[in-house]
């Protein structure tokens, strides 16, 4: 698969964050959407055995990776740092990716470092709500029901990157770009239609991935499904969490049923001790056959996760 960038120039509060998961499925519904179903059915065949058309990444600051979270073994010590202070390095800059991953600590820096005059890359705030009833233009029978919806508001004039994996036999990059295009126009995740998840896409292009040489393991862009697929637990590093997902789009007022099964997920950053595949990317598409959703039976979530090659210390 050939790996391209994206840089997104964000326009708006966001109410979803930009993971590379949830960027796959809004993916699929802006296909779905410009070039019709049938379209959408044939890149998505073979999905779940391994053949994704397309891997999406976690939208990342730009010039910036996730830094793994690894036990404190496996980077050289720091005289004289803060533990607290330590823990909120979690930006590498791509340029010392190069370094030996015992020494990308000492590299690594903390949101507020690459935030410029801010203390952090956003910030969240509360969005009162109140349920209204369309038909008769009131908060209906049972009264005021406020409630409050998380947004986030990332530092103006920060730019992020995009990281895409693309099988170009199935999907062309001009027509990722357009649907990508759509997607920051039209509006990104929860509340889309109020006017939020708004971005512009500029800078797409073929690249490549920074890794390192002799590499033996693989450092994950986006939450991945790694369950069964043989990796060596003893060397191999991350966070699990639970994906309650919903459909998007459309789906969400088919027959009043808009969640997902939940999925277990191993969070962006994660580190596998495998050998980085010549595809670029790791994990597993989930879903299809009713596995998912019982409102779209061919529903799937991608499992997959682009990957940095790395090279780690291993122990027996």
């Amino acid at each position: 698969m050939q790996s391209y960038q994206a840089t997104l120039h964000l326009q708006s509060a966001f109410a979803t964050p930009l993971k590379g998961d949830t960027l796959f499925g809004q993916l699929c519904w802006a296909l779905r959407n410009r070039f019709g179903e049938d379209r959408l059915t044939e890149l998505l065949a073979g999905y779940t055995q391994g053949q994704p058309f397309a891997v999406v990444a976690d939208a990342l600051p730009q010039g910036w990776l996730p830094l793994p979270k690894l036990p404190g073994s496996h980077y050289d010590p720091i005289e004289g740092a803060d533990r607290k202070a330590l823990k909120k390095r979690a930006w590498l800059a791509e340029d010392d990716v190069t370094q030996p991953l015992r020494r990308w600590l000492s590299h690594a820096k903390s949101a507020a470092d690459i935030a410029g005059k801010s203390d952090s890359l956003g910030h969240t705030r509360s969005q009162p709500h109140n349920t209204i009833n369309r038909q008769t233009n009131t908060t209906g029978e049972n009264g005021f029901a406020p409630f409050s919806i998380e947004q986030q508001w990332f530092v103006p004039g920060l730019a992020w990157t995009l990281y895409l994996l693309l099988d170009e036999n199935r999907l062309s990059a001009d027509d990722c770009r357009l649907c990508l295009t759509d997607i920051g126009q039209i509006g990104f995740g929860r509340d889309a239609s109020i006017g939020l998840g708004k971005f512009a896409l500029s800078d797409f292009a073929q690249t490549t991935l920074p890794g390192q040489t002799g590499a033996n393991a693989c450092l994950t862009l986006a939450p991945c499904a790694p369950q069964g697929l043989g990796f060596d637990g003893n060397n191999s590093f991350y966070q699990l969490f639970t994906r309650f997902g919903r459909h998007g789009d459309i789906a969400v007022h088919s027959q009043g049923k808009p969640f997902k099964n939940p999925v277990l997920l191993a969070q962006t950053a994660a580190l596998f001790a495998t050998p980085p595949p010549a595809s670029g990317f790791i994990g597993q598409g989930l879903g299809g056959v009713g596995q998912l959703s019982k409102t779209l039976a061919a529903t799937v979530h991608q499992g997959y996760a682009p990957v940095i090659a790395t090279k780690l210390d291993t122990q027996d």
